[in-house]
């Protein structure tokens, strides 16, 4: 029987899967397998080295890729040390180094688990069934220190199938539950390489772009591909269901916003003005704008004890610490004696910035630095 499509389970207690915005020093995940790290696995079983892996990249580029989502995992973070012999600079010492290992953050997905299908030509599926059975090199899970809890691959001729499509695919193996009289989720999440056909060729609206396709593995060059996000549902024992309608998360309550075209508002900050002497609560300053300390009833119904008087300088950097901080509703009061440091030395960086930015302007490059 010739199949189309090769199956690939995916799970270990840690897994990581670089995306373009990975640094050197920071590795972060994305939230399922890429495509570069499932055709990388499939490398090193056929036993295909980084120089010599370009007539393999141009047929497994071309194989359509799906996954199910069975276990989203946690993102957890660790950290590893990188070149015991490296030169490193010191801190305390300008232009001077000393041998040392470079500390770096690497981010994970604990306990997840994948389904992987993979679609192409029925030869090249078979001859990568064969060397997932007997790979030629160790596979792992994205980074080396990533083990395999489960084999990639059953070993029979469950692993391979003939399917249209690749959600008819995904549908077709059973959710296994971890134990006996495990809740069942009610649906997984799936990801799917999106390629046009004669039907349609219209990108859909919720196709995201992933730069994952590998075009060469030394150095590491990758393309772009449509990912298009679905779901199927999971019945009452298990089975799967194409085509349910994916929940989508209940939408937070709609925050209050400031409207400072309100004239209530309006009205509000004139007084709040008037009330500070027309001056910044934190330099003295001429004030030219108020704070909101929280945004409770922003809109049109603020409290004059909501606001706080403040020049330009002062607002923006209060303004830059409350994003640095995530902060919610509430915000900060200028007065406060907790931030009075933080503000000022946020005012600084933002004078400094200005500084250099009018010198750019003004002077020749070689001139700034």
């Amino acid at each position: 029987m010739s199949c189309n499509t090769l199956f690939i389970r995916l799970e270990g207690p840690m897994q990581s899967w670089g995306v373009a915005e990975s640094k050197f020093v920071v590795r972060r995940t994305a939230e399922a397998p890429t495509k570069s790290g499932v055709i990388g696995l499939l490398c090193a079983a056929l036993g295909v080295t980084r120089p010599d892996a370009g007539p393999w990249l141009t047929k497994l580029d071309e194989l359509r890729m799906g996954v199910r989502v069975d276990r989203a995992g946690v993102r957890w973070w660790d950290y590893h040390t990188v070149g015991a012999g490296m030169q490193m600079r010191i801190a305390e010492a300008e232009n001077k180094t000393k041998e040392g290992a470079m500390l770096t953050r690497r981010e994970y997905l604990c306990d997840a688990s994948f389904l992987i299908c993979m679609q192409g030509e029925p030869a090249l599926i078979a001859e990568l069934a064969g060397a997932l059975r007997q790979p030629k090199w160790g596979l792992y899970l994205g980074r080396k220190s990533c083990p395999m809890s489960v084999p990639v691959v059953r070993g029979d001729q469950s692993d391979m199938g003939e399917y249209g499509d690749l959600m008819s695919a995904l549908a077709a193996v059973a959710y296994r539950p971890r134990y006996a009289g495990e809740e069942l989720p009610e649906q997984l999440k799936c990801f799917l390489d999106w390629i046009a056909t004669d039907g349609e060729h219209e990108v859909p609206h919720d196709a995201e772009v992933w730069y994952d396709v590998p075009h060469c593995l030394e150095p590491p060059a990758h393309g772009p591909r449509f990912v298009v996000q679905r779901s199927l549902g999971v019945g009452a024992t298990g089975e799967l269901i194409v085509g349910a309608a994916m929940q989508s998360k209940t939408p937070p309550p709609p925050r209050p916003r400031a409207d400072y075209t309100n004239t209530e508002y309006r009205h509000r900050r004139e007084e709040r003005l008037t009330q500070d002497e027309h001056l910044c609560v934190f330099c003295k300053s001429p004030a030219t704008t108020v704070q909101h300390i929280t945004y409770r009833h922003a809109g049109g119904d603020e409290r004059i004890e909501e606001l706080r008087a403040l020049c330009r300088l002062c607002h923006d950097a209060v303004t830059m610490i409350e994003y640095g901080l995530g902060m919610g509703l509430d915000r900060i009061n200028p007065e406060d004696p907790e931030f009075r440091e933080r503000i000022i030395e946020k005012r600084q960086e933002i004078i400094e910035f200005r500084s250099l930015e009018t010198r750019r302007r003004r002077l020749e490059p070689e001139e700034v630095e």
